[in-house]
């Protein structure tokens, strides 16, 4: 990586309290953002190790890519705010921005929205693969063994130490997400899978992959189009989040890309992480009907009550997620567009209302987030809840992989290695079963 970022101009001093040693740590300041204090030699000279669980307070690695500010409510991709790529730009675009960190000219879009095209198709011998699953298989268990498949279907982009071999596993994983993801709906229900087009934009072909049949044609509606390109840049990538870290501590022990995505759809699958727009749906079915919105938002206020409002707040933006905006103006326009008469969506538009009129969720900054909408969404559009996560890991797939792509670029980069506080039994002897 570039030197720039990691110039040392100051130091930290911790003092060991126990011995009353002084030791000098290399602070590395960052271009946006917190600086961090280089603990690399810390047990080697102090025989301890930093204790800090889920890695909250630890800088893993250097990245350009993509910058959050949770207290503004700012998320950055290659220094562009991502409301300004919503509104302005379309995912294969914001794809090559993240991946080689700037916009493409127009010539340059155009040959990478080519070669992403002409990627789409599956090796037909994977269409058998399917078969292995049970019908009633969740699609995300059939992503992941999927795409971890993928290595034994196209060695001639495994071997990472070629840059060649790393570009084509990359746009391999880009371009074919949408269509395993739709194979692995069409499998589910019982339908046909429907081949890629190549005459059709990205969101539309998913889209097109979905939900046509062979019986007919199938005509994408323009506003649902930009709708799902615009879940797909607002999902793209999101710092070092659980499953981007995933992918990063996979690939730290040089596994093949198609190994390392797969991890990262097993751990975006967590009901934590990935699964968040789907549980706002099922929330909105457990509060039933729009006279119990004041009830279920009185048990939101009561610490001593389980109950939980999804899709409001978030773990990382202390202010409004800076995605919501822009999903929640996606949101109106598809369910004006598309006239649906549900009673859950009508549900959820009266509980966005009253909580944004309500002093406690105004108070505390509970906004609704870029999944509250999104579930909305992609209810409207059709898909159901066991797809959320999927269109999630459709997203994100071009993150993972940009991170990847840095990651094993990265003269820094080891094996990743965490250590533990050990406060287990200490050594004893072993005893014979007889003697027990």
């Amino acid at each position: 990586m570039a030197d720039d970022t990691k110039a040392t101009k100051d130091s930290f001093t911790l003092t060991d309290n126990r011995t009353g040693t002084a030791y000098e740590l290399p602070v590395h300041h960052a271009t946006a953002g917190p600086d961090v204090i280089d603990v690399r030699k810390l047990y080697a000279e102090t025989d301890c190790f930093t204790y800090d669980p889920g890695f909250t307070s630890t800088g893993s690695c250097e990245s350009k890519i993509t910058f959050i500010d949770g207290d503004k409510g700012v998320l950055l991709y290659r220094g562009i705010p991502i409301d300004e790529l919503a509104e302005q730009s379309d995912f294969p675009e914001t794809c090559y921005l993240l991946l080689y960190g700037e916009l493409p000219t127009t010539e340059q879009k155009r040959k990478f929205e080519n070669d992403i095209t002409y990627h789409t198709m599956m090796h037909e011998q994977i269409n058998y693969f399917f078969r292995g699953f049970r019908r009633d298989a969740h699609p995300m268990a059939v992503m992941c063994g999927v795409v971890g498949a993928l290595s034994a279907f196209y060695h001639d982009s495994t071997d990472i130490t070629d840059p060649k071999h790393r570009l084509v596993a990359s746009y391999r994983m880009i371009a074919k997400m949408p269509t395993i993801a739709a194979m692995a709906y069409k499998f589910s229900i019982g339908q046909p899978f429907v081949y890629p087009r190549n005459d059709l934009r990205y969101a539309e072909n998913f889209l097109h992959m979905m939900f046509s049949t062979p019986c007919e044609t199938y005509r994408v509606n323009p506003v649902v189009a930009r709708a799902m390109d615009r879940i797909l840049i607002l999902h793209a990538d999101h710092e070092q989040n659980a499953s981007t870290s995933t992918v990063r501590l996979a690939g730290s022990s040089g596994a093949n890309p198609f190994a390392c995505i797969s991890a990262g759809i097993a751990s975006l699958w967590g009901p934590a992480h990935g699964g968040a727009n789907e549980a706002v749906l099922q929330m909105l079915q457990e509060i039933g009907s729009k006279d119990r919105i004041p009830e279920f938002l009185e048990r939101a206020k009561d610490k001593n009550d389980p109950f939980r409002l999804m899709g409001f707040g978030h773990r990382v933006y202390k202010n409004y997620d800076p995605r919501a905006g822009v999903m929640r103006t996606s949101c109106h326009e598809v369910l004006a567009e598309l006239g649906v008469n549900d009673p859950l969506l009508e549900l959820a538009l009266e509980l966005e209302r009253i909580a944004l009129e309500d002093d406690y969720f105004k108070e505390k900054k509970l906004f609704p987030n870029v999944d509250f909408y999104s579930g909305i969404i992609l209810k409207a559009m059709g898909f159901p809840t066991s797809m959320f996560t999927v269109l999630f890991a459709v997203a994100r797939t071009v993150g993972w992989v940009a991170q990847w792509r840095e990651m094993i670029a990265d003269p820094d980069q080891k094996i990743s290695r965490p250590r533990q506080l050990f406060t287990g039994v200490e050594t004893r002897s072993y005893t014979p079963i007889g003697e027990r």
